[in-house]
């Protein structure tokens, strides 16, 4: 996935328009070292904002959500076993699961990258 083709939400996960779902590069630079990743269970249903799965790091444990509504097709099964990919690669292998969005309308309402990047900014000014 290339970072400039993807939709952002403000809480850092990423989606694709094939519905693949993963965390931004700042994310994971903000978690540290993943070491444990709960993935969801295919066939799950998810409202926008309901929690997709959970991200065991050394500093923290944090939730990421859905960025649409839509059902769990597939999870990255690679994760389990090797849960540093997200931070390796937060827009490649480390993605977390891939979505049968229920409504393509609501991919509009997400940031583009320029957006996104824009928001960043704003969290951490620069002096």
């Amino acid at each position: 996935m290339k970072p400039e083709e993807l939709k952002y939400t403000k809480e850092h996960e990423w989606i694709a328009p094939d519905g693949t779902v993963g965390v931004s590069d700042y994310a994971q630079k903000e978690l540290g070292d993943v070491v444990f990743v709960e993935l969801p269970e295919a066939g799950k249903a998810l409202e926008a904002g309901q929690e997709l799965c959970v991200l065991e790091s050394v500093k923290a444990v944090s939730s990421v959500y859905s960025p649409v509504s839509g059902s769990v097709m597939e999870v990255n099964a690679a994760l389990s076993s090797s849960p540093e990919l997200v931070n390796r690669e937060p827009y490649g292998s480390g993605w977390i699961a891939k979505l049968k969005i229920k409504e393509a309308s609501q991919l509009e309402s997400l940031l583009d990258p320029a957006s996104y990047q824009k928001y960043l900014d704003e969290l951490h000014p620069k002096h």
